[in-house]
Formats: structure tokens, C-alpha cells, sequence
């Protein structure tokens, strides 16, 4: 049972819980990139190759005689550096957020009990 337990105990710890979030965001966000990338973006600047190969499909963009698809290489060339981008942004506005924090010291102010034992201690150590 003790091995259940101490799962248990990581998988409800809230940087696994974070993690997780994080990795279906990811996954979505990958999703509407790939889209994007695939869609949009890389149509438009392959179109011009497609034209002049004569293609109609950027899958069929290939080194003739051969089986290798650069098209489709390069699409994902595109997908993984607006990825980068896009984390590289959102890191740097965290660290920006972060460090305008200033670290404001917080000043307690003695109550009523705390204030009399100070004076208790203060007439005690008169007496001595």
C-alpha cells in the first residue's frame, strides 16, 4: 500500500497537476499551429513552387526519383518555429511580470496583548 500512497501523493501535487494542464494546452496549441502552418502559411509561400513544378499538392512537392518530401519538411520546418517563437514570447513576458514585483516588507503591528508583555518584561528586567 505504501507504494500506492506515495503515487497518489505525486499525482496530486500541483506542479504534476500544472504539468498536465500545460501538456493538453500544448497539444491544442499544436493542433491550431499545425493548421495554420499547413492551411495558411505554408500554401502561400510554396504556392509559387507548386506553380512552377507543375503540382497541385504540397505532398507531391519531392526530389524527383526520389521518395523524399521536402515540401512536407518544410512545412513542419515553419510549424516548429512559430512554436518557438510563441514560447520564447510568453517566457519573456512571465520574466517581465516576475521581476517588476518588488518585495514590499510588511510592517506587524504589535497587538494589544503583545504590547503589554513587552512592558511586563520591560518593569522585570527594571527590577533586577
Amino acid at each position: 500500500m505504501g507504494f500506492l500512497s506515495e503515487f497518489k501523493a505525486f499525482a496530486l501535487k500541483g506542479n504534476v497537476i500544472d504539468l498536465a494542464i500545460g501538456v493538453v494546452i500544448g497539444a491544442a496549441f499544436g493542433k491550431i499551429v499545425s493548421s495554420l502552418v499547413d492551411d495558411i502559411i505554408t500554401p502561400a509561400i510554396l504556392t509559387p513552387a507548386l506553380k512552377a513544378a507543375k503540382l497541385s499538392n504540397l505532398s507531391q512537392l519531392v526530389i524527383p526519383g526520389t521518395a523524399i518530401k521536402y515540401g512536407n519538411f518544410l512545412s513542419q520546418v515553419i510549424a516548429f518555429l512559430i512554436v518557438a517563437v510563441a514560447l520564447f514570447l510568453i517566457i519573456q513576458a512571465i520574466n517581465k511580470v516576475q521581476r517588476k514585483q518588488p518585495v514590499v516588507a510588511v510592517e506587524v503591528k504589535a497587538t494589544k496583548e503583545e504590547m503589554l508583555l513587552t512592558e511586563i518584561r520591560d518593569l522585570l528586567a527594571g527590577q533586577k
